[in-house]
């Protein structure tokens, strides 16, 4: 122990914790009958003010200080950039391939938060950013993105799909009362080749998925209906804090 000395390695010249903030949009069908609307799968991005990569749109993120942990930075991060702080946020990777970043050895550890659109609807840019955006993700995924922030978005894509078809990572996009309809369309939402024609019996009565939903109920104890977005009144369900124990053996 006593003979570690720091000054014989080599530190990074800094650690920044990098942030892909997705959220699902919706936008209203123009159409008689009730319909649940258009939702589209869309990620925060800001324009950077300052070199390198002055004007070119980056993952909102900054350094980590050392008085805080990574987590702590990337929590700050995003409250600075969204003002919100009760949202699902986990680390996913480190990024550290030698050059990524122009201005020395930066090596950058990477989170995902998902937060519901209504709160990012007061958005706005930082001091060290000029403009701050949402984009459809396919869209973000085709920009020339800041350092290699598109290679991180697409991680970060493919963390979320994989989490979205094996957690209730999806109630981080409903309401805490929602239909089957609405919890089927924001998984295709995130995982559009997703298809389960016998998604409401499998969700409800399949063993190794039942008690994760369970049906609200009004007051009187009578279930809880909606026709928001439907002719006929819907049963409501809300997610329930059981955690789904899924293995390649069972």
């Amino acid at each position: 122990m006593h003979a570690y000395k720091p000054k014989a390695y080599r530190t990074p010249d800094g650690a920044p914790s990098d942030i892909v903030i997705f959220t699902i949009t919706s936008t209203e069908r123009k159409t008689a009958k009730k319909a649940l609307p258009v939702r589209e799968l869309q990620v925060l991005l800001i324009q950077r003010k300052n070199w390198p990569f002055e004007g070119q749109w980056a993952l909102p993120g900054g350094f980590c200080k050392d008085t805080e942990s990574m987590y702590d930075c990337a929590r700050r991060e995003l409250r600075e950039e969204t003002g919100v702080t009760d949202v699902h946020i986990e680390y996913f990777n480190v990024y550290s391939t030698p050059g990524r970043d122009p201005r020395g050895w930066i090596i950058s550890h990477a989170f995902f938060a998902l937060v519901q659109e209504r709160w990012l609807a007061e958005r706005r840019a930082a001091d060290d950013a000029a403009d701050v955006r949402l984009f459809p993700v396919e869209e973000a995924l085709r920009m020339e993105l800041a350092f290699d922030h598109r290679t991180i978005l697409r991680d970060a894509l493919l963390k979320v799909r994989e989490k979205m078809l094996t957690t209730t990572i999806a109630k981080q996009f409903l309401e805490e009362e929602f239909t089957i309809s609405e919890l089927y369309q924001v998984i295709q939402t995130v995982v559009p080749e997703f298809e389960e024609p016998n998604f409401i019996r499998k969700i409800t009565s399949t063993q190794s998925r039942k008690g994760i939903i369970e049906i609200v109920r009004d007051r009187n104890g009578e279930p809880k209906l909606s026709n928001r977005y439907s002719q006929r009144a819907a049963q409501l369900y809300r997610f329930t804090d059981v955690v789904p124990q899924l293995s390649l053996y069972s």
